[in-house]
């Protein structure tokens, strides 16, 4: 009897390991950003890009714009280098400024979810010359 039992210990855990790992898949819907709130069609466009990872994000800029990161002075090539479609919002929470100045929910790659702002500074062409971010309030 212990041989029987231990050959259909065997038998299943065998038949078990041979079995292909099906695919989970569930029914959430994803959720879909709303940018019909920010009302300068330029930051919209181009927060749509950032979102996307689209190339076209940089030609929503000046050649050399001025960026800070939490008041600190960065590059802005290099930091977007890294961040262009792996860190988006999660949710638009206030528009200020004519539309230039975004709060909300930020997914920052690795780093976690922080609330944050981007503050876009158009000049007279109509190309961002400077971006401010950092976490809000």
């Amino acid at each position: 009897m212990r041989i029987l039992y231990f050959m259909l210990i065997i038998g299943l855990a065998t038949s078990a390991c041979a079995q292909k790992a099906e695919k989970i898949t569930t029914n959430q819907k994803q959720q879909v950003m709303d940018f019909n709130k920010i009302t300068n069609e330029t930051v919209k466009k181009a927060i749509e890009a950032l979102e996307n990872g689209d190339k076209s994000w940089y030609s929503y800029f000046t050649e050399n714009p001025t960026m800070t990161d939490d008041g600190n002075r960065v590059d802005f090539k290099s930091f977007f280098a890294k961040a262009l479609g792996e860190e988006k919002f999660l949710s638009i929470d206030k528009v200020e400024n004519d539309g230039k100045d975004i709060y909300g929910n930020f997914k920052a790659g690795k780093w976690g979810i922080f609330k944050v702002f981007f503050k876009f500074h158009q000049n007279p062409e109509g190309k961002f010359d400077r971006l401010d971010i950092g976490q809000s309030n």
